[in-house]
């Protein structure tokens, strides 16, 4: 194991060959400082996303002590009560309840109204790059689209929005493997500052209801099969930081990508019609989460490979997207691929509700990039962050010639 190191800065900054020696080596293989089993392959990571074997909680069925684990810590639990109650974290009967409401308030139609917001708020913070002849792309379009998009959708005003972006990135730093106390600690203070501003909205939206989601969840909240406030809350959360989380990263991830690859980025810049394609396989070839989480609920066996239950399954999507099974040259970068099955979006009843709005994202930034800055280059090699479940830059410093 000694080629996966998710705390190494040499892995972070290119795990996929560690990954292309897993896939040599098995199908799965136990690894000891995060006490899970890794699996490297697409077929079987697929299987598994759909494996109801398998949850993203054990909590449905067994207490901690039941299932050999020890209960989060007392401190904790302002985040947990946050996590625990949004559907990416639960099983059936709650998750299937919790995402049909959802689902009725965040249709196709309510993301398509959206389309006209973002294109011209993409084409807004493009032209402000511009202007100034470059910056960094991660802050001034990577990060203020996405996050401005879901709390428009959300009817977050725009006057409350400064918090949401550093909220979201510390409540998400627990989902790194072993996370530290420091981490732990900012979390569980987001947690709280989040939890009650968005009481203190749901709140206000009780009286004067919006045309906004907030306001589609409290009226699925007040008919029998209801959310309740901690649900309620909970999805809020979820919305704002899994809607802009992936696509801040899969956009500076691919621009990177882009620069590193400029024969596919000259491709792109003659032939727009490329976009669609171009955002599915730079979400594949340098995939924003890297690794997603299973509680072995029924013990299983993968390869002749028995995983009791109790066990952590960590699916690895970098490397299920570079599986040379299904991708052909998976480590090179083709904007034209077709056949492109990637799992980036997950799969099985977890699978992303925002995936539509983030590929309206993605292809809104892109396509303003492209025709407002098609001179546009790198002026400095980037830093990754030091995390590895959430793959993404410090930032990515731009010049428009």
């Amino acid at each position: 194991m000694a080629a996966f190191d998710p705390w190494d800065p040499a892995f972070l900054a290119d795990p996929y060959p560690a990954y292309a020696d897993l896939r040599a080596r098995g199908r799965v293989h136990y690894y000891e400082p995060t006490n899970q089993w890794l699996v490297p392959h697409h077929a079987d990571v697929s299987a598994l996303l759909r494996d109801r074997r398998l949850g993203r909680t054990y909590q449905h069925r067994f207490t901690h002590e039941d299932f050999g684990r020890t209960a989060p810590p007392p401190e904790h639990e302002p985040f947990h009560v946050l996590n625990d109650h949004g559907m990416l974290d639960l099983e059936p009967p709650d998750h299937t309840r919790i995402r049909r409401l959802v689902s009725k308030a965040f249709t196709p139609r309510t993301v398509e109204r959206l389309r006209p917001y973002v294109d011209r708020l993409a084409g807004e913070l493009v032209s402000g790059l511009v202007e100034k002849g470059g910056g960094d792309l991660l802050t001034d379009v990577a990060e203020p689209l996405p996050v401005a998009v879901i709390a428009e959708m959300l009817g977050i005003p725009a006057s409350d929005r400064a918090p949401l972006r550093p909220w979201s990135a510390d409540i998400c730093g627990m989902y790194e493997l072993n996370p530290s106390k420091e981490t732990a600690t900012k979390a569980v203070q987001a947690s709280i500052e989040f939890s009650d501003y968005l009481r203190e909205l749901i709140a206000a939206r009780r009286k004067e209801p919006g045309d906004d989601l907030i306001s589609g969840l409290i009226a699925a909240h007040d008919e029998d099969d209801r959310l309740t406030e901690q649900e309620m809350i909970s999805t809020a959360v979820l919305l704002l930081n899994a809607g802009h989380e992936a696509t801040v990263n899969a956009t500076v991830n691919g621009w990177w990508a882009l620069f590193r690859n400029p024969g596919q980025l000259a491709d792109l810049r003659a032939d727009h019609s490329l976009i669609p394609t171009a955002i599915e396989e730079l979400m594949r070839y340098d995939t924003p989460l890297q690794l997603f989480e299973r509680w072995v609920l029924d013990e299983i066996e993968i390869a002749g490979t028995t995983v009791p239950r109790g066990a952590e399954i960590a699916m690895l999507f970098g490397s299920a997207n570079h599986d040379p099974d299904i991708f052909a040259s998976p480590t090179t970068l083709d904007l034209t691929r077709e056949d492109n099955p990637h799992i980036s979006f997950s799969a099985g009843i977890h699978y992303c509700i925002g995936a539509p709005l983030a590929r309206i994202e993605l292809a809104a930034s892109m396509k303003a990039l492209l025709e407002q800055a098609p001179t546009l280059r790198l002026a400095a090699e980037p830093e990754r962050k030091p995390n590895f479940v959430i793959r993404g830059l410090e930032g990515l410093q731009v010049e428009v010639a």
